[in-house]
């Protein structure tokens, strides 16, 4: 077990702002990425297919060397590891607008993805560890932190674009003014030591079981929210003739929801528990994919996107925060459910895609109504993760225990 250390209530809390920070910078890393894709296509001469291939590296890159992050927490400490992993996941965003082909940017994006999984392996398994010593729930408005990072970039990105600047220049003043972010963010984060006595956790290994089954959970979530994400503009032009401009918007009004239910996810999961938020928003998420699958005309499609945003936007910071308690290794079983939310993301819009072809869209988001009710079907394997706040250690009551050794 790692070395226990009591920290005041207000250093928590400052602890909890600094974590939070951690968050919104890898999220804006993100989205000043993705908003220069095309730029990078361009100047790397890719074709559309080419570009697909390349953009899988990043998950594989994440899945690879997310076991890693135990190992250097545990070797380095719970801070220093997580102000060294996102320093280089900050600094890798100069890398894609370098690549010259696609051979190089296939490259450059398995470090990319590589570094990302490492730094979210460490900032959430320090998310979880503050969230423990508080003693409620701050994993959902983490991700909601998240969110807002990922759309500051991406609005900074696109700003960048219109005016036509080099990704290549935007990208390094992104990287440098994010960097000294993040490094001064960790420097307010909790620092857990695992004790001298504690044995390594293997820098390669298999999930643990418990770490799969949660996983099932986040990868019902994840696969509905990228089906949506990406899909959803199309379906309201293919399947309801909107305009491009309206379908444009049920995107944005997708992503704006699912921000938004994190931020003030913390306080339902604190009232009313993991297992039966999860429900809950599983039910909810059904329900919007059946506006979705029978929708007759745009405006109800919409508010059933809406719906499945609301009812998924908690499901992977609370499998993420029952991962980490599940187990004597918090970082190994987060990297675990880490691996497979990321294997969901990756197939779930190629395989929206392929469903679309052979049959229809319209059966492709008949799938994604059945993953949201497996949603309220499987919430159950929470449990571990669904705890009160008056069962936690407070460190204004006792001396806080660490759930073991954290990334």
């Amino acid at each position: 077990m790692a070395a226990e250390t009591v920290f005041s209530t207000e250093r928590l809390r400052r602890a909890r702002f600094a974590v939070a920070a951690v968050f919104c910078v890898h999220g804006a890393v993100t989205g000043s990425f993705a908003t220069r894709i095309p730029w990078i296509q361009e100047h790397a001469g890719v074709s559309a297919g080419q570009l697909g291939l390349a953009l899988a590296f990043p998950a594989l890159g994440a899945s690879l060397s997310m076991p890693l992050a135990g190992a250097i927490s545990h070797r380095f400490g719970a801070r220093t590891a997580l102000r060294g992993l996102l320093a280089l996941w900050t600094l890798s965003l100069t890398l894609p607008s370098l690549a010259p082909n696609v051979w190089g940017l296939c490259g450059v994006l398995f470090v990319y993805g590589a570094t990302a999984g490492m730094s979210d392996v460490a900032m959430n398994a320090l998310g979880v560890e503050t969230e423990n010593r508080l003693g409620k729930s701050i994993m959902s408005s983490l991700h909601g932190m998240w969110s807002v990072g990922a759309l500051l970039g991406s609005a900074a990105g696109t700003v960048a674009a219109h005016i036509g600047a080099d990704a290549r220049v935007h990208h390094l003043l992104a990287a440098l003014a994010l960097t000294a972010l993040g490094l001064a963010c960790c420097q307010g984060v909790l620092d857990v030591q695992s004790a001298p006595d504690e044995e390594a956790p293997p820098r390669f290994s298999l999930p643990p079981k418990s770490a799969l089954v949660i996983g099932a959970i986040g990868f019902c979530a994840v696969f509905a929210e990228g089906a949506s994400l990406d899909w959803s503009a199309v379906y309201l032009q293919d399947e309801l003739g909107s305009s491009a401009g309206l379908a444009a918007a049920s995107t944005t009004a997708f992503a704006l929801t699912m921000a938004v239910a994190r931020l003030v996810g913390d306080r339902v999961v604190d009232r009313f528990g993991a297992v039966r938020t999860v429900r809950v928003g599983g039910a909810v998420a059904t329900l919007g994919g059946l506006m979705v699958v029978l929708a007759p005309h745009a405006a109800v499609a919409m508010a059933g996107f809406g719906l499945i945003g609301l009812g998924v936007a908690v499901v992977v910071p609370l499998a993420f925060a029952a991962a980490a308690r599940s187990g004597p290794n918090p970082s190994q079983a987060i990297a675990g459910v880490a691996t497979i939310t990321y294997t969901s993301g990756l197939i779930a819009p190629s395989a929206i895609g392929g469903i679309a072809d052979a049959t229809s869209l319209l059966f492709s988001f008949g799938l994604v109504t059945l993953l949201a009710l497996g949603l309220v079907l499987g919430a159950g394997v929470l449990r571990s993760g669904a705890r009160s706040a008056a069962a936690s250690n407070r460190a204004d009551d006792a001396p806080a225990k660490s759930s073991g050794p954290v990334a």
